[in-house]
């Protein structure tokens, strides 16, 4: 079963610096996701159209220049409104996990998308606690124990945060 391996960074360079190193170490870009705040407030967004749309999260297209760096590299980047958060900006299979229709569910915003990706429900809200003080999450999707040792590795030597390591659930790609 594939796992990914989580991390909070508590800045952007930080955020950049193990996105160079990861993709640097072989990890595709469409291995890494990330979500930050959106500080600049100039993201663009849709609304999704369903009974829970207030619960869940609604998406914004794929737009260029929102996000720089080796972040901005990523694929499937995008903006996001999650209510009661406020903007984000996601990229790599957490972008699908957050807009897909399963983040509409009671649990909802971050913890239900975080959730559909595997994390435990404790360790989600710890995430989503940690983004709304401002800070940045990352992930690895592994397929072997020698990535997820990488992925480790990587987070540790930046000083990353709240590392974990998750067993994927059926998480949406991209």
């Amino acid at each position: 079963m594939s796992k990914s391996v989580f991390c909070i960074a508590t800045s952007e360079a930080q955020a950049n610096r193990i996105v160079e190193r990861l993709l640097a170490s072989g990890f595709s870009n469409s291995d890494i996701s990330v979500l930050l705040p959106d500080a600049t407030g100039k993201g663009e967004f849709g609304h999704v159209k369903s009974t829970k749309a207030s619960e869940g999260v609604a998406t914004g297209a794929t737009t260029g220049g929102i996000a720089g760096g080796a972040i901005g590299l990523l694929l499937g980047i995008g903006a996001l409104a999650i209510p009661g958060l406020g903007a984000f900006i996601a990229a790599g299979p957490v972008m699908a996990a957050l807009s897909g229709a399963a983040v509409g569910a009671a649990t909802g915003g971050v913890v239900g998308g975080l959730i559909g990706l595997g994390i435990p429900e404790i360790e989600a809200k710890r995430y989503e606690t940690r983004l709304r003080e401002g800070n940045f999450l990352l992930s690895a999707h592994t397929e072997t124990s020698e990535q997820i040792s990488r992925a480790k590795d990587i987070f540790e030597a930046e000083n990353a945060e709240d590392i974990s390591v998750v067993n994927e659930a059926s998480a949406p790609t991209k």
